[in-house]
């Protein structure tokens, strides 16, 4: 019965460690998740999420329905579509009237106004968010917006106002260009 008392022992132990390593893996989840920069990422995906839902709806419901009305489109611009190949149900001279009809059939469909709308769509969530930010940066003088450049020796990209890149630690104001005869030159007069 000793073999007995002694398996229970270790299987207390696992589970008393097991349970250590539950909480602490809690604990850190807690710490990672009520920080303040993973609820503002997480707001701003809600954000974000709202504002595309906006704008997708203006450009789809508002945008392209008077785009329609140009006389070489004559349809709505997601049922703007190229038949690739056609299936061997196609009757010729009825073709298809809908991007669905055409895949159902089986035919091989080039939806290009459907890629147009989604593209639209792209572009005005993307201006839209870009104005929110920089209507935020102006309002709260708070620089979200931080134009960069590229390192003119690693090129990569670092903030437009750093004095060193933060890869390669070279001055960005030209020292290293400088020949090493100028600078014992300027360290011998200081």
């Amino acid at each position: 019965m000793r073999g007995l008392d002694g398996s229970t022992e270790a299987l207390l132990r696992v589970g008393q460690g097991a349970q250590e390593r539950v909480r602490h893996g809690w604990d850190a989840f807690v710490n990672f998740a009520a920080r303040d920069n993973v609820l503002e990422v997480a707001l701003g995906l809600i954000i974000a999420n709202a504002f595309t839902k906006v704008v997708t709806s203006f450009v789809s419901d508002v945008v392209l329905p008077v785009v329609s009305l140009l006389p070489f489109l004559n349809r709505n611009m997601d049922q703007k579509f190229a038949i690739l190949s056609k299936s061997p149900n196609f009757v010729e001279g009825e073709g298809y009237n809908t991007v669905k009809q055409a895949r159902d059939d089986g035919a091989l469909v080039l939806a290009w106004g459907a890629f147009i709308e989604n593209f639209v769509n792209f572009a005005g969530v993307s201006l839209t968010l870009f104005a929110v930010a920089h209507l935020y940066m102006l309002v709260s003088h708070n620089k979200i917006i931080k134009p960069t450049v590229r390192c003119r020796y690693c090129k990569k990209y670092i903030s437009a106002e750093a004095l060193r890149c933060m890869n390669c630690s070279t001055w960005q104001d030209g020292r290293e260009d400088l020949p090493k005869d100028n600078m014992n030159l300027n360290n011998d007069e200081e």
